[in-house]
């Protein structure tokens, strides 16, 4: 990517970025950037927005706990 598009992606994230906060989204910049990707990939903007209200719904699954010495048997 030469620099002026880097510069261009890199405005556009900030501007993307400060509209979400100002709609108090809750995304951080990198996943920010990935729903971008995603969406200039082709993806539905709407299923995105669904996808991550899903995943805020869901409450951490016991697996994805970390497993301490001490819990061991």
């Amino acid at each position: 990517m030469d620099p002026e598009a880097a510069r261009t992606a890199r405005e556009s994230l900030d501007l993307a970025f400060h509209m979400s906060n100002i709609l108090d989204t809750g995304l951080d910049r990198h996943t920010l950037s990935v729903l971008i990707a995603l969406c200039d990939m082709g993806l539905n903007p709407e299923a995105l927005a669904a996808v991550v209200k899903e995943l805020r719904r869901e409450p951490p699954s016991s697996s994805s706990m970390p497993t301490t010495l001490s819990s061991i048997p």
